[in-house]
C-alpha cells in the first residue's frame, strides 16, 4: 500500500497506532518503526487519555521534509510448524501425568499471607496476624499450611454438600467461642513465656448452615506440655537438637521449666454460635489419624447434628422469650413501686416547703411590724435625723427581699404540682 507522509501523519493523529495499524495488514508496533524512519511524529499514550477525559490536548507538528511517498508492505503470515505425531502424543501424556490441583475453597484464597502478617510472637507461638476478619484457623508459623489444608478438606466437603462456609456478617448476631488449646486437660495453663499470653481468634466466627441452623467451625492447634531449657539466652525443648547437641559443662548454669507449646496436632470444634445455645463437637488428631482422613465423617456427623441443635434454638428461644417476659414485669413493678415513692416524697417536700413558709410568714410580720414602727418614730426626730434613718431603712429592706407574705404562698408547690402518678 502506498501512501504519503503528510497523509500518514494526519491519520497517526487521528487514532492510535493500534487501531490504524490493522489498515495496512501490520502491527502497532510495525507501524510506529515505520514512522521513525521517516521522522513522522505521533501522540503518545498520555495523549488520547487527556483528549477522552476532555483536557487540552496539543499534536505533534510534522518536521519539515519532501513530501515523499510510503510504501507499506503486509507483514507475511508465519508458517505454523507442524507437530509431529511423537511430539504430540508425548506433550498429550505429560499433560495427562500432572495430577489435577485440589479444589481450593474462596474463603482461602489469599488468607495465607494475611495469616503471616503477624504480630512480635515468640519462637514456636501462635500467629497473631493483624487482620481481624480471617477464617477461624489459629496455628504455629509452622504448621500454618497444614492447617490451612485441613480448613480447606473441611470446606470443599461441606460446598460438596451443598453447605457452603462463609465469615458472619456484622448483624448476623452469631459469636465465637472460646476453644481450648490443650490437647490433654490440666488444670493450670502454661502457654507463653511468662504464661500469661493469649492465642489470637478472629473477630467473626466461620459459619456455614443447614437449613436455617447456623454452625459454627473453629480449626486450632493443639499444645502439649514440654520442658524447655533456658540456653545460650533463648529458651529450647529439652528434646531439640541444639540441648541435645550441647556439652554438659555448657548446660552447668541453665534452667528448666514447663511450658504449652504447639504440638503439630490440631482439633477441629463446631458449636452452636447462637447465645446461650450450649452445643458442640470436637474432632482431634492422635498418633496415626489426622482430620484429613476423618472429613467424610466429620461433615454426616454435622448434618446428623442439625435437628438437636435445632431443638436447642428453640428451647432457648423460648427461655430467652420467658426472661424478657420476667425482665418486662420487673420493670412494671419498679416503676409502680417508684410511682408510689415519688408521690410520698412529693407531699412529703410539700409538706416541708409549707412549714418553711409559716416560719418565714411570722418572721417577715415581725420584719414589717419593725419597719412600720421605725416609720412611726420617724415623724418625732429631726429632719437632719430623719433622712439618714431613712436610707438605712431603704438599705435593710434591699438586703432582706420581699418581706410580702402573700408572695410565700403564692411560691409553695403542692404534691400534684410536684408529681403526678402515672398509675
Amino acid at each position: 500500500m502506498r501512501i504519503s507522509r503528510r497523509e500518514l501523519y494526519e491519520r497517526v493523529c487521528q487514532s492510535p497506532l493500534s487501531k490504524i495499524a490493522p489498515d495496512f495488514s501490520i502491527s502497532g508496533t510495525a507501524l510506529a518503526a515505520i514512522c521513525h524512519k521517516h521522522r513522522i511524529p505521533y501522540p503518545g499514550s498520555g495523549y488520547w487519555t487527556r483528549k477522552g477525559l476532555g483536557l487540552a490536548v496539543e499534536l505533534p507538528p510534522l518536521p519539515d521534509s519532501i513530501d515523499e511517498t510510503i510504501e507499506i508492505m503486509a507483514a507475511p503470515a508465519k508458517p505454523r510448524l507442524k507437530r509431529l505425531e511423537g511430539e504430540a502424543a508425548a506433550s498429550t501424556r505429560k499433560r495427562a501425568s500432572r495430577p489435577p490441583l485440589p479444589p481450593r475453597h474462596p474463603i482461602l484464597f489469599g488468607v495465607e499471607e494475611h495469616f503471616r502478617k503477624t504480630r512480635a510472637a515468640e519462637r514456636g507461638e501462635f500467629l497473631r496476624p493483624y487482620k481481624r476478619i480471617l477464617p477461624d484457623v489459629r496455628s504455629s508459623e509452622a504448621s500454618l499450611s497444614r492447617a490451612l489444608s485441613i480448613a480447606n478438606d473441611v470446606y470443599v466437603a461441606l460446598r460438596d454438600q451443598q453447605l457452603d462456609v462463609r465469615i458472619a456478617q456484622a448483624g448476623d448476631d452469631l459469636h465465637g467461642i472460646h476453644v481450648d488449646e490443650q490437647e490433654v486437660a490440666l488444670k493450670d495453663r502454661r502457654y507463653g513465656r511468662y504464661h500469661s499470653g493469649g492465642i489470637w481468634s478472629p473477630d467473626r466466627p466461620t459459619v456455614f448452615t443447614i437449613g436455617a441452623v447456623p454452625i459454627g467451625l473453629a480449626l486450632i492447634e493443639m499444645t502439649e506440655r514440654v520442658t524447655m531449657r533456658y540456653y545460650g539466652g533463648d529458651y529450647h525443648r529439652e528434646d531439640s537438637h541444639t540441648i541435645r547437641s550441647a556439652r554438659p559443662w555448657q548446660l552447668a548454669n541453665s534452667w528448666t521449666t514447663e511450658q504449652d507449646m504447639p504440638s503439630g496436632r490440631f482439633r477441629l470444634v463446631a458449636y452452636s454460635p447462637k447465645r446461650n445455645v450450649d452445643w458442640s463437637l470436637r474432632w482431634q488428631e492422635a498418633d496415626g489419624r489426622t482430620l484429613q482422613t476423618l472429613t467424610a465423617a466429620i461433615v454426616e456427623e454435622l448434618k446428623a447434628s442439625a435437628d438437636r441443635v435445632q431443638r436447642l434454638m428453640d428451647a432457648e428461644e423460648r427461655a430467652a422469650a420467658e426472661r424478657a417476659r420476667e425482665a418486662k414485669e420487673r420493670w412494671e413493678r419498679y416503676e409502680r413501686e417508684e410511682d408510689v415513692r415519688k408521690a410520698a416524697q412529693a407531699i412529703v417536700d410539700s409538706q416541708k416547703q409549707l412549714s418553711d413558709i409559716i416560719e418565714r410568714w411570722g418572721k417577715a410580720v415581725t420584719v414589717e411590724r419593725f419597719f412600720t414602727d421605725i416609720a412611726q418614730r420617724l415623724d418625732s426626730v429631726d429632719t437632719e435625723r430623719r433622712e439618714c434613718i431613712g436610707e438605712r431603712v431603704a438599705l435593710a429592706k434591699a438586703m432582706l427581699g420581699s418581706t410580702d407574705p402573700l408572695k410565700f404562698i403564692e411560691d409553695w408547690v403542692s404534691p400534684v404540682e410536684r408529681y403526678r402518678s402515672k398509675f
